[in-house]
């Protein structure tokens, strides 16, 4: 016989994964079915890939000029099992970038990686980035060539910044699938990047997506901080998120504003 949970309430403020019910000592198949669906959709957010040719056709309509950029991971096999790779160029992206070569620096970088979910970079990056380059169009703020990687990871943006010599870099990337949010994006903001930053010279927008922050309030946050950042000239654990609480609007998670080990780099 099936129990109805008295804590079922709770359902309607949360997309976790509570309150399920149960049939003696199971859980009612529903419930069995719904995790296991949840769970295949996760498995496949991981091995979702990029619409790259879609995704360069968009952005060429933001900003001119996207550029392709590859990780030394050459396939996602191989990404998911040297995390290491994903963090690095790979030497024909190096020389690309360096075959750009520009004199004057940037004042922003803007990166767009598949990281953990492809999924949610297809689905939720374009608008962001879109809201992002008039932020810096309103700013007067000069923006480097936007660019896609491929099996990448967050602190890729740091040598891809670098290599364009840009004082901001805003690294878009599909987070670690849960079994509630498969197409989760963040973005990772980090001031003068270079390679070898570690974790607590970034911060972090996350949850990006339709049940989680809005584009609209992303692009406001991540504007806010990197404000803060080029006029403190700091970024990371030294920078602290004093927006105005008011602003935030009502959503299904909170902004987490320093990376955490559980990110995808």
């Amino acid at each position: 016989m099936h129990d109805d949970d008295p804590w079922a309430f709770l359902k309607t403020h949360t997309p976790a994964r509570i309150a399920q019910g149960r049939t003696g000592r199971s859980l009612p198949t529903s419930a069995l079915l719904s995790f296991q669906l949840d769970h295949a959709r996760a498995r496949d957010a991981v091995h979702s890939t990029l619409d790259t040719a879609l995704l360069l056709n968009q952005l060429n309509e933001v900003h001119p000029s996207p550029v392709p950029i590859n990780s030394e991971a050459v396939d996602r096999q191989l990404y998911l099992k040297r995390p290491d790779l994903g963090r690095k160029l790979s030497e024909a992206s190096h020389t690309t970038l360096q075959q750009l070569a520009y004199h004057s620096r940037f004042d922003l970088c803007i990166v767009v990686a598949d990281g953990l979910s492809a999924l949610a970079i297809n689905r939720y990056a374009l608008p962001v980035v879109t809201g992002l380059v008039e932020q810096a169009t309103t700013l007067n703020w000069s923006v480097a060539p936007l660019c896609l990687v491929e099996q990448g990871r967050v602190a890729i943006g740091d040598e891809i910044a670098h290599s364009l010599k840009a004082d901001l870099v805003v690294v878009l990337i599909g987070e670690r699938p849960g079994l509630s949010s498969p197409d989760s994006m963040g973005a990772y903001l980090t001031y003068r990047p270079r390679p070898g930053l570690t974790d607590e010279s970034r911060n972090c927008v996350s949850n990006i997506r339709p049940n989680g922050l809005s584009h609209a309030f992303a692009i406001q946050k991540i504007t806010y901080l990197l404000t803060e950042m080029k006029r403190r000239q700091l970024s990371g654990v030294l920078l602290k998120d004093d927006m105005p609480t008011y602003t935030l609007p009502h959503t299904s998670s909170p902004v987490v504003t320093v990376q955490s080990p559980e990110t995808p780099d």
